[in-house]
């Protein structure tokens, strides 16, 4: 990860990192980032599994058997 932010930066923006500066960039990056990434993550496994109960649901409400009254 290390060398791509460095040629990456060097190619786009004629910046050069030693690889020193560059681990501290990715681990800036990272702990600026990571938590953010880290908790949409996370939302987005809660919106797949709150579309597979509705299906659930769906599914159980199927095989309800009417009622007399």
């Amino acid at each position: 990860m290390v060398h791509k932010i460095q040629r990456y930066l060097e190619q786009e923006h004629n910046i050069e990192l030693e690889d020193f500066d560059a681990e501290f960039f990715v681990e800036f990056i990272s702990r600026e980032l990571g938590a953010h990434y880290y908790n949409q993550g996370i939302n987005d496994a809660i919106a797949q599994i709150e579309a597979k109960m509705l299906d659930v649901t769906d599914s159980l409400l199927w095989l309800e058997k009417p009622v007399q009254d």
